[in-house]
Parts: C-alpha cells; structure tokens; sequence
C-alpha cells in the first residue's frame, strides 16, 4: 500500500486535471513527437510535442510537402487522439515559424503552449488562446514579473509557469558565468518564482531541471511546486523518436561526459548543454566541421529586416549547425550530416530504456 505522503497530487491547468504532476518535456528536434506526448498523456501527465523543424519531420511522415502550421495541427491532433492531454513547446529564438506554430496549436485544441528559449511577451496577442493553456518559462522571478506586466496589458495572465533551473538539457536561461552559482539552483530560485506568480493571480509552478526520481518530485512538491518537467527521462523511453545511437549514447554517458557547450556553441546564443561525444559537436571542436546550413529554422534577421542571417552558417570555428545535428539525431538524413546530442546534467544516471508506463508507474511511485 502506498503511504499517503508519497502520493503525487494532481495538477490543474486552465481548468484541466492532469491525475499526475508531471510535464514531459518538449526535446527538438524530432524526440518529441506524437509517439511520445501521446503515450505520457495516456499515462496521466502532460505530453508535449516540439516545434523545432516539425514542417520538415512531417513532410516526411505524410509523404507530401506541409508548411509549420498544418504540420503543427496535425501532430497536435494525433498526439491527443488516444485521450489524456497534450501540448507543445515552441522556442521564440525560432522567430520566423513562431506565430505559425502558435496558431496552429491552438487551432488544433492543443491544451497548452510551453514558449521559452527568449520571452514570450507578445504570446497572447498572437491568437485567441481559448481553451489552450499559455505556459512561459523562465529562470528567474525577474523574467515572470516582465512577462506578467507585458500579458496584463494584453489582458491576459499565464496559466501557469516552467521554472527552469541550471542543469537541464538544451538550451538555459543562464550567461555562462551563473549556472553554476549556488544562488541560481532550481530549489533557491523557487520561492521568488512562487511569490511573483501569487502575486499575479496565483497560478501553477512547474519546475524543471535536474529532476530525475519519485523523490525528486515529492521534494520539489514539499517545497511549493506545483508540477514538474521532466526531459531526459523521457527521452530514454522506446516512444521516443531519438535514434538508437542517440538513446545508446545517454546509457553509454558517464558525469564527466555532459557539458555546457561554450565555443564552439548554439547559434541561439545561448548556453547548450550537450554530450562531448556528439559527432558534430567533436567536429566543430576540432575545427574539422565546415559551415553548413541549409535548414534556416535559427535565423536572425537581416538589416532589411529578413530572416537570412545563420551564425552556423556564417562561422563555423564557433558555432554549429543546430537545425542539421539534431535532425540527423533523430534519424533525419543521418547520412548527410553528424549528429548533435543534448541531455540534462543527470543522463548519465540513465541505465535502461523503458517504455513509458513503466516510467510513468516509477515517477508515481507505483511501480513493483
């Protein structure tokens, strides 16, 4: 029999009960597809797809050409066709499929927008959110309280909040110089976090980061979390949509393997936690790697105001190609460009790939 405090509580979000607090992370490129936000919604938690490239994963799919927004209603609508309830992440730094990947979530019932990687302030104006909960994240109470006093003046207030803290994978909310301050750990930065979101109409935290374990949840729970997001457990399950080389490397990764990649780095700007063994990333390393780029998700604007500019494409000494490697780590043509794998700071814990029910029934604490 389960003790009552080791029970996880529920997590309400726009007025929808998740019977488990738990946030499955949005992985781009291509980890994060209906196959695994479908099989975590069916499990009770929050499934979320990833916007990243996703015209180009569901082109190929369909077997026919499909701009952002039509790709993004359709794996919307498969990821919640088996019931429970889904979302997606969608990166502002991808400025120019932003707006198309937010119209087509909504327009396609999605249950929530996670939008980070940059601020969210314009998120919504951009469409009648209706039932679609808006969920900024952000790493400091500093970022909330911008968001906050932006949306209040749209009319609007978040749904809720993912706080990510320091060591998760992919992109962070830190300068290189304070990820590793003690003052910017996840259970350090929540009580501010949590004070600024009662203060702006009491909605929901989620933290993220680093949370690994049914303990790790019941710890943050304790603490005043609402939720958590979770990433790279997911990531190492069978209905994840990374390639087998990928899901081998986590279980290969040792601590000493998992790095904030700094020169050479993300075109987004941003610190970029990576596996060192990453072919791309060993290449770029090496100044073997040269500019390649003929995706255009990352692009910067031009001084005529177009999306043409690419700092992988421009200077490949110090930046690689975003778009290409994680593509390729998710089985995209992995023949015509290196794979680049990301991971949180605790992949080299992982030890097995598992379905998602046992996964699921393990973060519950319900497993045998």
């Amino acid at each position: 029999m389960l003790h009552a405090q080791s029970v996880l509580p529920p997590l309400v979000l726009k007025g929808k009960k998740l019977t488990v607090p738990i946030v499955q992370g949005g992985m781009g490129v291509g980890v994060s597809l209906h196959p695994l936000a479908g099989a975590v919604a069916r499990e009770g938690g929050l499934g979320v797809l990833s916007s990243a490239a996703i015209d180009r994963l569901v082109s190929r799919r369909l077997g026919r050409k499909v701009d952002t927004y039509e790709a993004v209603r359709d794996e919307v609508a498969l990821a919640r066709s088996q019931g429970g309830f889904a979302g997606i992440n969608i990166m502002v730094a991808l400025q120019r499929d932003f707006v198309d990947s937010v119209k087509g979530a909504i327009d396609a019932g999605a249950d929530a927008i996670i939008a980070g990687a940059g601020l969210p302030t314009s998120l919504p104006a951009i469409h009648n959110p209706r039932d679609t909960a808006l969920i900024p994240i952000v790493s400091s109470a500093r970022a909330l309280e911008i968001i906050c006093k932006k949306w209040e003046k749209l009319g609007y207030r978040p749904d809720a909040v993912v706080l990510e803290g320091p060591l998760a994978g992919g992109h962070l909310g830190f300068k290189f110089q304070e990820i590793d301050l003690p003052s910017n750990a996840l259970e350090v930065l929540l009580p501010a976090v949590k004070d600024m979101a009662r203060k702006h109409g009491d909605f929901p935290v989620i933290v993220a980061g680093g949370i690994f374990t049914h303990d790790d949840i019941l710890n943050f729970i304790r603490q005043g979390a609402d939720g958590v997001q979770m990433a790279t457990r997911f990531l190492a399950t069978e209905e994840s949509s990374a390639d087998r080389a990928y899901k081998q490397a986590v279980l290969n990764a040792t601590k000493e393997d998992i790095l904030v990649a700094r020169d050479p780095a993300s075109p987004c700007g941003l610190p970029f936690r990576v596996l060192r063994q990453s072919p791309m990333f060993r290449s770029a390393l090496q100044g073997k790697r040269k500019p390649k780029c003929n995706k255009g998700y990352v692009l910067l604007k031009d001084a005529e105001g177009r999306f043409s500019r690419c700092l992988g494409k421009e200077d490949g000494d110090h930046y690689f190609c975003i778009c290409n490697g994680l593509l390729s780590s998710a089985g995209y043509d992995p023949e015509d460009e290196e794979p680049l794998y990301t991971v949180g700071s605790n992949a080299y814990r992982v030890t097995s790939v598992l379905p998602v029910k046992a996964l699921m029934d393990e973060l519950r604490g319900t497993a045998a």
